[in-house]
């Protein structure tokens, strides 16, 4: 019972911690302490610091020799990097699916998909209501990819998944593509419950695909809008 709960303390801090980094709410750059946040989250420092080091292996935090850790600022080329090798394993795990898939699995799906209507259906969704969404329709790739049964390439896709985590929230949020990101799980889902193999994964790269090309424009204007503001002081 002990373990348990140690466990479930474990969790609760690296998911809370994990929430404030991907929304934001510890802005990247930011320099994070385990006093710091042990104080915040009123728990002890041992937590902290497993939530820390699961949060390095994510890519969300980073750590500097004499200066502890601090929040992942966006990286351009990683960014690049991790959405193309996404595309060749999101595309390619959604073929594996469409063969492998059990009746039971199908179930699954379509229960994560509906997790999704109804956390989307919530009236005023608070920060938690959406990035709850965020966490389940991640959590769809992870399952499409443990469906395909190769379990290297889903150990690889949970692994790139975890550093994408930030750039997706950005997408969501800011440009508001929530009810896109729905429909289009929605059509794979349901090309791999049908067995269309070639179907499922043309779905799921297009997917990638125009995920990565709303992160980038967002990253553009981003840039866009720092370089005039150093112009005009």
């Amino acid at each position: 019972m002990v373990k348990q709960t140690k466990n479930t303390l474990r969790d609760a801090v690296y998911n809370s911690l994990k929430k404030m980094i991907v929304t934001a709410q510890i802005p990247p750059g930011a320099r994070v302490t385990e006093n710091d946040i042990a104080a915040k989250l009123n728990v002890s420092r041992t937590p902290i610091r497993e939530a820390f080091n699961r949060l390095e292996r994510d890519g969300l935090i980073t750590g500097r020799p004499r200066q502890g850790y601090v929040v992942t600022e966006f990286d351009l080329n990683m960014f690049r990097e991790a959405f193309d090798i996404r595309e060749v394993l999101d595309g390619y795990s959604a073929e594996l699916a469409a063969v492998a898939a059990t009746e039971e699995d199908k179930i699954r799906l379509r229960e994560i998909l509906a997790e999704c209507e109804r956390l989307a259906a919530i009236p005023n969704r608070t920060v938690n209501d959406q990035f709850q969404e965020l966490q389940v329709g991640i959590d769809l790739h992870r399952v499409i990819a443990q469906i395909g049964g190769n379990a290297m390439l889903h150990g690889m896709l949970c692994g790139i998944l975890d550093k994408c985590q930030h750039y997706v929230w950005a997408e969501l949020l800011w440009l508001d593509e929530w009810k896109i990101t729905r429909q289009e799980h929605t059509k794979i889902v349901e090309a791999i419950c049908n067995g269309e193999v070639e179907l499922a994964g043309k779905l799921a790269r297009s997917h990638v695909r125009g995920s990565r090309d709303g992160i980038l424009r967002l990253l553009q204007a981003r840039s866009d809008y720092q370089t005039f503001l150093t112009k005009a002081s």
